[in-house]
């Protein structure tokens, strides 16, 4: 078992830069690819970016790759999004997930965190 907990959300300003984290625990947690969805009002949860086990490899959703930066510290079991110059349409729900495979398809993740909310007013 995985577990994870996101941290970082909140309200904030278009413009700026946030950066979420996502804790993970379990014996394991490291050898597993994560990643970064996010699920906004009415939609469906949108994939923004996985990173492989090792941080070696990254791979983003085309419209995130400019403002978007996922990475990992292993020491510290935690991931990362650096999210810039929001938009308020960046808001959102953002959720981490653990998973063997790299993907962009939730259903591929087998582990899921609760969420943190992201706001971005205008």
């Amino acid at each position: 078992q995985v577990q994870l907990v996101e941290s970082g959300g909140g309200l904030v300003q278009a413009g700026v830069s946030l950066r979420l984290s996502c804790s993970a625990s379990g014996r394991t947690s490291n050898s597993y690819v994560m990643a970064w969805f996010r699920q906004a009002p009415g939609k469906e949860r949108e994939f923004v970016a996985a990173i492989s086990w090792n941080g070696g490899r990254t791979f983003y959703a085309d419209s995130m790759k400019v403002r978007f930066t996922i990475s990992r510290d292993n020491a510290k079991n935690t991931v990362y999004l650096e999210m810039n110059s929001l938009k308020p349409e960046d808001t959102a729900v953002y959720y981490c997930a653990a998973g063997i495979l790299s993907s962009s398809v939730s259903r591929s993740y087998d582990y899921w965190g609760q969420g943190t909310q992201v706001t971005v007013s205008s």
